[in-house]
């Protein structure tokens, strides 16, 4: 098997310059002789720079002399909470379903949880030709290890092309911890897809630098190629019950399923309006509301509108909204029909969240709050004016 870094220990002679130069502490001096903990290392090369003895040498090319012939299909992690499948999942069976169609591929869906088999049907209506199935009452909620030491088996065992996830919060722990165990690329956050048929690569398009351009990545030498996408960017697949598809189910011992952790409780956070990431419709509030008690307008509107409250980074960080409803770069990224903007500037940490909306109606008193820039609409005023006024138009509108 090729190393794509080793240790020339005939030449090294512990000087511990390497272990100095190594920006991940992945390298440390034994029986006076340099170690590389590959599980640490990202093959920089700064090791090699800094010998002075030739000790090291760095491979790159090691992985692209890696078959990748025997790398088929396309694979959906299929988040499931409660027994429910995540529409998220879905809306990656639609995307999926064309991916699989240019790599001459089979589109095959991934669930784990307890007493999930009756779910593999939803998952064969929404395009699935294929469903890998793990069913134990050790897979019932989510957890790290069980869930990664899982797929990380079946991708080994199966070797898919190419495999996606929701940037949930449970996709984004699981597929890092995936991608390092296997050695396979990983693209967070995508908002495109596409295949280059020629060179059959997944062609994963997502921002960069902060919103400001989008880029389009490539792993030409790992597979499989794996993103992670985020929720509300592409279209569901029809329903269709007609569709069947082959479930092959697999079991796994307690070396497997077993964790290091146990879950004590789950606590639910109570809503009087529906979930941020599922919303069609979202007012959010930001810094201009002043205070936490003058987030009532916020979700009288939303209430009465039938829509979900978000919150600028701004207004979680002052302890007025919980984390749950931020909206952004370090919160959740939505894709709403309606996105009412109250009293948020509209700095680039926000818009990266929220700037795929449809229409986005902005309601600042500043006119030149960057917000407008990217607003459907924009209204300037007092909010405290403004948004009581639309509650009740909106109010007496729907009555009718």
């Amino acid at each position: 098997m090729d190393e794509k870094i080793r240790i020339i220990l005939e030449k090294c002679t512990g000087c511990t310059l390497c272990v100095r130069a190594c920006p991940f502490s992945a390298i440390k001096i034994e029986g006076k002789q340099a170690v590389i903990d590959l599980s640490k290392c990202s093959l920089c090369g700064a090791c090699v720079d800094s010998c002075k003895f030739a000790a090291i040498i760095l491979d790159k090319d090691a992985a692209a002399r890696k078959d990748l012939s025997a790398y088929r299909d396309v694979w959906v992690f299929c988040e499931q909470k409660k027994g429910v499948i995540q529409t998220i999942s879905f809306e990656l069976l639609g995307e999926g379903k064309k991916l699989a169609k240019k790599l001459g591929g089979k589109l095959c869906a991934v669930l784990l949880g307890d007493n999930i088999e009756s779910k593999a049907d939803e998952a064969a209506w929404r395009g699935a030709d294929r469903v890998y199935l793990v069913n134990s009452p050790q897979l019932k909620d989510y957890q790290d290890e069980p869930y990664t030491k899982v797929l990380v088996e079946l991708i080994k065992e199966c070797k898919p092309e190419v495999v996606l996830c929701g940037a949930t919060t449970i996709g984004r722990s699981l597929m890092s911890r995936v991608a390092v165990l296997i050695d396979a690329g990983l693209t967070a956050d995508c908002t495109g897809l596409d295949i280059d048929e020629k060179e059959r690569l997944l062609l994963q398009t997502r921002p960069a630098f902060g919103g400001n351009i989008m880029a389009t990545i490539i792993t030409p030498n790992h597979r499989p190629q794996m993103a992670t996408v985020r929720h509300k960017v592409m279209k569901e697949p029809e329903l269709n019950k007609s569709r069947k598809a082959e479930v092959i189910k697999k079991k796994y011992g307690d070396g497997i399923l077993s964790s290091r952790t146990r879950i004590i409780d789950i606590v639910e956070e109570i809503e009087e309006t529906i979930n941020l990431s599922e919303a069609d419709i979202i007012v959010s509030g930001g810094r201009g509301l002043s205070g936490p008690e003058n987030f009532s307008l916020i979700k009288e509107l939303a209430k009465v509108i039938g829509g979900a409250v978000g919150s600028s980074r701004a207004a979680v960080d002052a302890g007025w909204m919980p984390y749950s409803h931020q909206v952004g770069q370090t919160g959740k990224t939505v894709c709403p029909k309606l996105y009412i903007a109250c009293g948020i500037s509209g700095q680039i940490q926000h818009l990266i969240g929220m700037q795929s909306s449809k229409v986005i109606l902005a309601i600042n008193k500043d006119p030149d709050a960057p917000i407008f820039k990217v607003a459907t609409y924009g209204i300037v005023g007092d909010i405290f004016e403004i948004i009581p006024a639309l509650t009740k138009e909106f109010r007496k509108l729907l009555k009718k």
